[in-house]
């Protein structure tokens, strides 16, 4: 199937892109069945606007290492009669593990 670039119109910003025959080609290549709605100049600005501005810090709780008795800080509540690891203790059950 051959493919002509086509001139979209974005849904944000109401700027003209090309959509090529390249990309069109991607699209079909991934099993992707609509055109983009934004331009790339809008998609990049969206993608970088969801990667961290919404995050907040997570809470740390201080833990004692079932390993080696150290203490450290984990991103998490930890559940009681589970181990919780240092990171250094971690990778290493991890490395066991597989």
């Amino acid at each position: 199937m051959a493919f002509a670039d086509k001139t979209l119109t974005c849904r944000d910003c109401g700027a003209q892109f090309v959509f090529s025959s390249g990309e069109q080609e991607f699209y079909q290549s991934r099993g992707l069945q609509n055109e983009p709605g934004r331009c790339p100049d809008c998609r990049q600005a969206r993608r970088q606007g969801r990667a961290g501005a919404s995050r907040e810090p997570r809470e740390k709780t201080k833990v004692v290492c079932a390993s080696c008795g150290k203490e450290t800080e984990v991103p998490f509540q930890p559940r009681s009669g589970r181990p919780v690891y240092c990171d250094d203790c971690f990778s290493k059950v991890r490395a066991q593990r597989q």
